[in-house]
C-alpha cells in the first residue's frame, strides 16, 4: 500500500468555517475564471453527483467564488436525500490563490460547512492525475505552466507567467510566433509560404488592417491562430519549426521539475506529445483523475 503523502503546510489552507457538524459528505471542487465544476461524494467513497455553476477564480471576488462553489455542490447534491451542506467537507481547488488579498478574502468568508480545505486548481490537478502521490502536470493549451509535488509533499511551479511576457509552447505563443512570421512575409522579408497566407487571411492581407489586429489582439485572439500552425506543419518549414520550438520549451517546463511520473493536459501539449523530447516522453504517464478528484483527495485528507 502506498504511503499517504503529507503536503507541505505552504500549499494550502484549512478554512475554519462554524458549523462544527460532523461531514457526512466531502465534495471536490475544481474552479477558474470561467467555471466551477464540484464532485460529491459519500463516506464509503461513492460519486453521488456532478455539478456545475459559474467563475470561482478568487480574483473576481470572494462573495462570487463562495456564490458559485456551493451552487456548484448543491447542484451535485441534487436528489441525495437529507443532503445539508452544514455536513459537507469542502476540497477547493480554485484559481487566484497566488494573489493575497483575495486569498484572505475567500478565507475569511468561509460559510457554514462542515469544514473546508482550499489548494490551487493546478496542485488540485496534479492530486487527482497522481492519485494524491508524488507526481506532476504538464499543461499547455492557451497557456503554459507545469506544476509537481514531491515526494516531501513540497509543491513546484514552473513557467504560468502569462501569456504578455512567458507561456511558452502554449496556444497563444504559438499564435503570437505565427503572426510574427506573417507580419515578417507582408514585409517581403521572408517568403509567403502556406502558414503566412493562412494568418494573413484570417487577420488582415493589408498593412493597415493586420496591424490594426495585431494591436487588439489578446490572448484568446492569438490563441487562435495556434490551429493554423498545425495545419500546415507538413507543407511549411516555418510552422514546423514552430511545433519543434514549441515542444522544447515544454522539455524545459518539465525538465525544471523533480524526476517524478508526469501526465499531460491542455489540447497543445496533447498535439505535441510525439514532438517532446525522449526524456521528458519516458516519464509520461496516463492521468488517473481529474482536478474535482484531486479537491476530494483534499478534502478528505487534510480536513478530517
Amino acid at each position: 500500500m502506498q504511503a499517504h503523502l503529507r503536503l507541505d503546510p505552504s500549499t494550502w489552507w484549512a478554512l475554519t468555517p462554524a458549523s462544527g457538524a460532523r461531514a457526512r459528505w466531502w465534495a471536490g471542487v475544481d474552479g477558474g475564471g470561467t467555471r466551477t465544476r464540484a464532485r460529491l461524494m459519500d463516506l464509503e467513497g461513492r460519486v453521488l453527483g456532478e455539478g456545475e455553476a459559474g467563475a470561482s477564480a478568487l480574483g473576481q471576488g470572494a462573495a462570487q467564488a463562495w456564490r458559485h462553489v456551493l451552487a456548484a455542490v448543491e447542484a451535485a447534491a441534487q436528489g441525495v436525500p437529507g443532503f445539508l451542506l452544514a455536513e459537507c467537507a469542502l476540497g477547493l481547488g480554485l484559481s487566484g490563490t497566488g494573489r493575497a488579498g483575495p486569498l484572505a478574502d475567500f478565507v475569511a468568508s468561509c460559510p457554514n460547512v462542515a469544514a473546508a480545505a482550499l489548494t490551487s486548481d493546478g496542485l488540485a490537478a496534479v492530486l487527482g492525475a497522481h492519485g494524491g502521490q508524488p507526481g506532476g502536470f504538464l499543461i499547455a493549451g492557451t497557456g503554459s505552466v507545469a506544476e509537481a509535488i514531491d515526494a516531501q509533499g513540497q509543491r513546484h511551479q514552473v513557467g504560468g507567467w502569462g501569456w504578455q511576457l512567458g507561456d511558452d509552447g502554449g496556444g497563444a505563443w504559438l499564435g503570437r510566433e505565427a503572426l510574427r512570421h506573417a507580419h515578417a512575409a507582408l514585409d517581403g522579408r521572408v517568403p509567403t509560404g502556406p502558414l503566412a497566407t493562412a494568418v494573413l487571411a484570417a487577420c488582415g492581407t493589408a498593412r493597415d488592417s493586420l496591424l490594426s489586429w495585431s494591436l487588439a489582439a489578446g490572448q484568446a485572439e492569438l490563441a487562435s491562430l495556434a490551429p493554423l500552425v498545425f495545419e500546415h506543419a507538413a507543407q511549411d518549414a516555418t510552422a514546423a519549426q514552430l511545433l519543434t520550438a514549441a515542444a522544447r520549451a515544454l522539455d524545459d517546463l518539465a525538465s525544471a521539475l523533480p524526476p517524478v511520473p508526469l501526465a499531460l493536459g491542455g489540447s497543445i501539449a496533447e498535439r505535441l506529445q510525439d514532438r517532446l523530447a525522449p526524456a521528458t516522453r519516458a516519464r509520461l504517464v496516463a492521468p488517473q483523475g481529474d482536478a474535482m478528484d484531486g479537491a476530494l483527495w483534499l478534502a478528505k485528507h487534510s480536513t478530517v
